[in-house]
């Protein structure tokens, strides 16, 4: 497949790109700075800015059969970036004709009653960016989407095994965050559904499947 990457430079972003080239898929990194990736034959680096007008981000989806959202502000440019950048790149991939949207959030993003009454204002203000990101997905556009909302990420290695559909606040290995994405590519059973996440007992695939 052709897969565009937004915010391919990111901490997940990075390991995303190079595991779906793995895989043997073509993949176009986008970023603002996009001489910050290698180019190779299964890896192209593009520019892609979340700030830029709706018709040129359109052009750059043309050839592309999915795409991934996980681009992050880290609450620096939460309106601009975390939510209406990523309802532009809706718009941008049913405009381009483009199916399959894969989009990265936060646990419990849709469910504001289950927020952490102690979390800290920024962090707020990221959780209701993602809500209204997601919701947008959701209540208005027809793409086959997956939204992944995990929960605490973290830098240590992965385990490959992860528990879904739960109840509190946990953690999760990038790594496996990583995996869970790249495994729910294909997967129709994972279309129109919102996955949420932490580390757990159930190996990836298998998780997945059962989705």
């Amino acid at each position: 497949m052709n897969i565009l990457v937004i915010g391919a430079t990111g901490r997940v972003g990075k390991k995303l790109v190079n595991q779906l080239s793995l895989k043997g898929h073509t993949i176009y990194a986008g970023s603002r700075n996009p001489s910050l990736i290698n180019n190779t034959k299964k890896i192209i680096p593009i520019q892609f800015d979340l700030k830029e007008d709706i018709k040129i981000n359109t052009l750059k989806m043309k050839l592309i059969d999915a795409v991934y959202f996980v681009a992050g502000s880290r609450s620096t440019d939460l309106f601009q970036s975390d939510l209406f950048g990523s309802v532009k790149a809706m718009q941008s991939a049913e405009e381009a004709g483009v199916n399959r949207f894969i989009h990265l959030s936060g646990i419990f993003a849709t469910e504001p009653e289950k927020w952490n009454t102690n979390m800290s204002s920024s962090m707020k203000d990221y959780y209701i960016a993602k809500f209204f990101s997601d919701r947008w997905l959701i209540d208005n556009t027809n793409l086959e989407y997956t939204i992944l909302q995990p929960g605490t990420l973290t830098e240590e290695d992965g385990s490959g095994l992860v528990e879904f559909d739960i109840k509190e606040y946990g953690n999760n290995s990038i790594d496996d965050v990583v995996a869970v994405l790249v495994e729910v590519l294909e997967k129709e059973n994972t279309y129109k559904k919102i996955i949420s996440m932490h580390q757990g007992n159930t190996p990836v695939a298998e998780a997945v499947n059962n989705v």
